[in-house]
């Protein structure tokens, strides 16, 4: 009983200290979403050009989703007319180049790993488009679309259907100001939240049984401390092997890295573990729904090889530049609560967050919340609509 009590404790420690940055995260992704209008991707994306999955990083930044999300609106913007490489650079973008996890990066972990995040993310989708122009057949290309065609659900559905973007014309701050634009930031705020909310909670769950239960002595062991050369060949390696096997993606890896960055995983490692949210096992089962088998395991060993890839390319060149924290200041968060910035930040934020849940829901939010893990076709037919949001994709 004190082994879970002590488990529960860290696992609530750590969520005080990230809460009010994850509802700032989230605020401001949604401000950014409000304004950005999803109907206009697809045709953007279109060829495998850099400049074009240049474009396709930056609309994936600014449309922030959980894994599960990012993946079904990739699926739909392929079925749309995207290019297929285009739109796993949009999907990688838009989970790993967001705000909301740079801001729990460095505060859990210090600035070094955000700045290793926004380092690593475009060398990996560098490094895919390189593996997709040199091993991604045609063939492959049609089957895969033939599968995507299908519509097949997989999970968050309906909410990566969504456009909750502001209609109305006008300049950024008078559409953002506007009645119609506190309604758009409300929805995608509450709907990002509703979207990462059981993966968070499961992280973070893992993440404190995890620090209580596994002694040093195994982390020490298994990501070879006490050998530098070897740690830092085999973090990048194992990483995403270890996030494969979490369940866990999206910010809710981030509580598990803190404690894999404790327990002697290099800082390649880590960056490699994060990335590896979209490799999670229910994820490549999404894949297998759509888009085949065989174009399944291509994403595998593809995303595999950039997330090593990127992780080795951080580990060099952070290395290089004197830039990686000493290992030895790593902690996990175990106080409670106490009177610090930390908790009047938290109110503050605490209370913006019930402002934007009462706009959520005097405003259409109960049948959105209905909505986001319906069917994809049924979502872009209706349902994905609600009062206040714009069309759905």
């Amino acid at each position: 009983m004190d082994a879970v009590l002590h488990a529960l404790e860290i696992t609530g420690a750590m969520t005080w200290e990230i809460t009010w940055a994850l509802i700032l995260g989230f605020l401001l992704s949604a401000v950014v979403q409000a304004v950005v209008h999803r109907e206009t991707v697809a045709r953007a994306l279109g060829d495998d050009r850099p400049r074009t999955l240049a474009l396709a990083s930056g609309l994936g930044m600014a449309s922030s989703s959980c894994s599960y999300a990012a993946v079904a609106l990739a699926r739909s913007l392929f079925r749309k007319g995207a290019d297929f490489t285009a739109a796993m650079a949009f999907e990688i973008a838009s989970t790993n180049l967001v705000v909301e996890l740079g801001v729990i990066l460095a505060l859990l972990m210090g600035w070094q790993f955000t700045a290793a995040e926004f380092t690593g993310g475009p060398i990996m989708i560098v490094v895919l488009a390189v593996l997709f122009r040199r091993f991604l057949r045609a063939p492959m290309v049609r089957e895969a679309r033939e599968h995507a065609d299908r519509g097949a659900a997989g999970s968050m559905e309906g909410h990566a259907a969504m456009d909750m973007g502001v209609r109305r014309g006008g300049g950024f701050l008078r559409r953002l100001a506007s009645p119609e634009g506190f309604t758009s930031v409300s929805h995608v705020f509450v709907m990002e939240w509703a979207a990462i909310l059981r993966d968070l909670v499961l992280g973070l769950l893992i993440a404190g049984a995890v620090a209580a239960w596994v002694p040093d002595s195994f982390w020490e062991a298994f990501f070879f401390t006490g050998h530098p050369v070897a740690a830092k060949v085999w973090g990048p390696l194992i990483g995403p092997v270890v996030a494969v096997a979490s369940f866990v993606c999206s910010i809710g890896n981030v509580p598990l890295a803190v404690v894999l960055w404790k327990g002697g995983i290099s800082f390649g490692g880590v960056v490699s573990f994060i990335f590896a949210d979209l490799l999670i096992l229910p994820i490549l089962n999404i894949y297998r729904k759509y888009y085949g088998r065989r174009t399944t395991l291509f994403l595998l060993g593809t995303f595999y090889l950039a997330m090593v890839a990127a992780g080795y390319a951080v580990e060099i060149v952070f290395g290089a530049l004197g830039l990686i924290p000493d290992q030895a200041d790593a902690t996990v968060p175990s106080e409670g609560v106490r009177w610090d910035y930390t908790t009047w930040l938290n109110i503050l934020f605490l209370l913006l967050a019930a402002v934007l849940l009462v706009r959520f829901f005097r405003t259409g939010g109960a049948g959105m919340l209905r909505a986001m893990g319906g069917a994809p076709d049924a979502a872009r037919h209706g349902h994905g609509t609600v009062p206040g949001a714009g069309p759905s994709v």
